[in-house]
């Protein structure tokens, strides 16, 4: 096993623990916690010494590693950074990690070449563009979508933690419709992205079913004891989402047959990517418009979904989702009929003064 390797794991592991500064760690308890990632990632039973945890956090206040990490001694017992925002994982990469990366890409470009490793080709393009940006300073070639004003993003490393050792949270949470935040004990199952945004799906321990909670609505997070964490017994995350476009469903939603008209203009872009993988082209007529069939859950994202294409398409079935979509469709034409209306009784109003003028 690669000595560098497991000198990673325990670096990440160490890092991860003095982020969350709800707690104080002694070096006992980042010894346990090293240990119990070690066991996790490497199958290795025999623990840490306390040794190499305290070469550890000196290589990691050095700069051998590039890190310079902050960290501090409180009270001659508790370790913690004294920058609240510093991570390793935000330190600059150095010449050798980029090399070692570099040739961990070709490795990857030769491996996606493989029919069956198809949807790693993007991956391997945005990681030689970075690598290549940062090695020459130049602008980088391939834009990814992305808000780097979006909240809630810094909280993603310490979930992925805790699913994968299934430990429980106290989230202090605050939904948009909430006046106050509200502290929840949580067993997280899975992290989620739709368009940029990232949701945390989970079990509530005073609700039924599946919750799912925005991150950018998390206000902070502690780790639990792991006997009240309860485990997901439900189906896979795979299938469970598969009639879903975004992240809205309870475990009893099902699946509709959805027909879509779509005008001749937009057919091709709906045709060459589909609004879902379930979609069929069901008819296409002599002027070009197409008769698609999806289906999927009636939720806020399929309506968002919808909504996006204005005039370019028309719902056909089930009826309650036309009906729900004339709706929002004829709220939004009266927003412009106000206005247009407020603009006319302005213009009335400034002729009438100026001929009285």
């Amino acid at each position: 096993m690669s000595l560098n390797k497991l000198a990673l794991i325990r670096y990440k592991t160490i890092d991860n623990c003095l982020r969350l500064r709800h707690r104080k760690w002694t070096l006992e308890d980042l010894m346990e916690k090293v240990s119990d990632a070690l066991y996790e990632f490497e199958g290795i039973k025999n623990g840490i010494s306390k040794r190499t945890v305290q070469g550890d956090i000196q290589l990691m206040r050095s700069n051998k590693l590039g890190y310079n990490a902050p960290i501090v001694v409180t009270h001659r017992k508790f370790y913690t950074y004294e920058d609240p925002n510093y991570s390793i994982s935000n330190s600059p990469i150095s010449v050798g990690d980029m090399q070692k990366m570099k040739e961990a890409v070709e490795v990857l470009k030769h491996v996606s070449g493989f029919s069956s490793f198809d949807e790693m080709s993007d991956i391997v393009a945005r990681l030689e563009d970075s690598i290549h940006t940062k090695k020459n300073n130049e602008p980088s070639i391939i834009q990814m979508e992305s808000n780097n004003l979006l909240k809630g993003l810094s909280f993603i490393s310490q979930l992925h933690q805790a699913i994968r050792e299934q430990t429980p949270l106290l989230i202090s949470y605050q939904s948009f419709k909430a006046l106050q935040k509200q502290d929840l004990v949580f067993s997280p199952y899975l992290l989620k992205e739709y368009r940029n945004r990232w949701f945390l799906i989970g079990h509530h321990k005073k609700s039924e079913g599946l919750m799912t909670l925005a991150l950018d609505r998390i206000a902070g997070i502690e780790e639990m004891g792991k006997s009240s964490y309860k485990a997901y017994t439900g189906i896979d995350f795979e299938r469970y989402f598969s009639d879903t476009i975004g992240v809205t469903k309870s475990q009893k939603d099902r699946g509709q047959r959805i027909l879509l008209e779509i005008n001749a203009r937009n057919a091709p872009y709906v045709e060459t990517k589909p609004l879902h993988s379930s979609q069929q082209i069901l008819n296409r007529k002599d002027d070009g418009s197409l008769l698609v069939r999806i289906d999927v859950v009636l939720n806020f994202e399929l309506e968002r979904e919808i909504l996006g294409f204005g005039d370019a398409i028309k719902v056909l079935a089930p009826r309650n989702l036309q009906s729900r979509i004339k709706q929002r469709l004829s709220a939004a034409l009266q927003l412009y009929r106000d206005q247009l209306e407020k603009t006319s009784d302005s213009s009335q109003h400034n002729s009438t003064s100026n001929r009285h003028e």
